[in-house]
């Protein structure tokens, strides 16, 4: 096996559904992994199973590993090196408690090609081309919100996530560098999830 296959087997496959996709604020991190050699960029997905997506304080995406509530949640597929999966934690801050990084299916929508024969069920000469898309399943990981405080956060949104990060939910959005520096983001989430549920 040459040194390329072995590289693309080393490969974890993530799903992102935050600031990571492409167009949102973190999307540069990926950029620069693709552009090291660290990432490539592998479809659009969406989960198997239905699970939350919510924003917190200051509207950071969180998908809480709550299996068969919220919805199936879409984003996008990435090949990632073992060196782009380090520099994915520490933006995630897995050994800071903020998110952590589990297993997850997601789907895949594919074209199936098919021949199509002269009466329409591909038994004799090609007469013309088909294409039927189909969902292949794989499992990957992503970055889900820590176990330490998912579930208060779920009841704290009032127990409504949504479909996918979009410009709408991203409005009000604050980077990492202009929130207050002097509370870690521990507190910020333990802060927003004392208060009441949202209605």
């Amino acid at each position: 096996m040459g040194a390329e296959a072995q590289a693309m087997m080393d490969r974890t496959l993530v799903f992102t559904y935050g600031t990571l996709k492409r167009g949102f604020s973190n999307h540069g991190l990926i950029q620069e992994m693709i552009h090291s050699g660290d990432a490539a960029f592998v479809g659009v997905a969406r989960t198997a199973g239905r699970l939350p997506l919510v924003c917190g304080p200051y509207r950071v995406p969180f998908l809480l590993n709550l299996p068969g509530a919220g919805e199936r949640v879409r984003g996008e597929l990435y090949a990632v090196s073992p060196r782009g999966i380090a520099r994915m934690d520490d933006l995630e801050g897995t050994c800071r408690g903020h998110y952590e990084r589990l297993p997850i299916s997601v789907v895949l929508p594919r074209r199936r090609h098919r021949s199509v024969g002269t009466d329409g069920e591909g038994d004799g000469e090609e007469e013309e081309n088909g294409d039927d898309e189909v969902e292949v399943e794989v499992e990957a990981e992503a970055y889900y919100a820590h176990r330490s405080y998912a579930a208060e956060l779920w009841r704290r949104i009032g127990e409504r996530g949504f479909e996918a990060y979009s410009e709408k939910e991203a409005r009000g959005y604050v980077k990492r560098k202009d929130r207050p520096q002097d509370t870690t983001f521990l507190d910020h989430i333990r802060i927003f999830v004392s208060f009441p549920p949202q209605n």
